[in-house]
């Protein structure tokens, strides 16, 4: 069983998701965003009260209002295959406020699998499969090129997240075309 309650945030409404002890969160979607609610396997019930929504909600304040609150605050579980989980925990290593390539995100992974090489492709499919956005931070990862391109949450909003945490916008560019503008 899951769980589900929303939460107004300056880039719009928010749906978070817990597991059924209402003690781990396992999504935070977007409106609109592309993979909605995807990686949860069953109906989720709406349920403002569950433990978890109150922490992660203050986080999200703490967030919005500029601050840095740490990902480690939260027990997080985000639903996923090894593959994903690996591209997953890599972008928890982010820093506020500073951005990766997809690319330096694969040869980290080819690093971890004992491989010389690994498709940036296939790290942004993980990526923009992240079940947990914002906290587990996918805005910060950009095409080499300084593209703000393959938010699931659209480009606009990686944008506003990125200033919001004080990134330096000044390399990067909106893309002209693209499927998650």
């Amino acid at each position: 069983m899951y769980y589900s309650t929303t939460y107004t945030s300056p880039v719009g409404i928010i749906t978070l998701a817990c597991d059924g002890d209402g003690k781990i969160l396992v999504g935070l979607w977007l409106e609109g965003q592309k993979y909605h609610g995807h990686s949860i396997p069953e109906a989720m019930i709406e349920n403002n009260s569950m433990p978890i929504f109150d922490s992660v909600k203050s986080w999200l304040d703490r967030y919005f209002a500029g601050e840095k609150p740490y990902i480690s605050e939260l027990p997080l579980a985000p639903i996923g295959g090894e593959f994903r989980q690996e591209i997953w925990n890599i972008l928890c290593e982010i820093p506020y406020g500073e951005v990766i390539t997809y690319g330096s995100i694969a040869k980290k992974m080819a690093a971890k699998m004992g491989r010389e090489s690994m498709s940036s492709q296939a790290v942004g499919g993980a990526v923009g499969h992240n079940p947990i956005s914002i906290i587990i931070p996918c805005h910060r990862v950009i095409g080499s090129n300084g593209s703000l391109t393959g938010y699931a949450g659209g480009v606009k909003t990686k944008m506003k997240l990125l200033e919001l945490e004080g990134a330096d916008m000044s390399k990067l560019f909106t893309p002209k075309k693209g499927t998650a503008i």
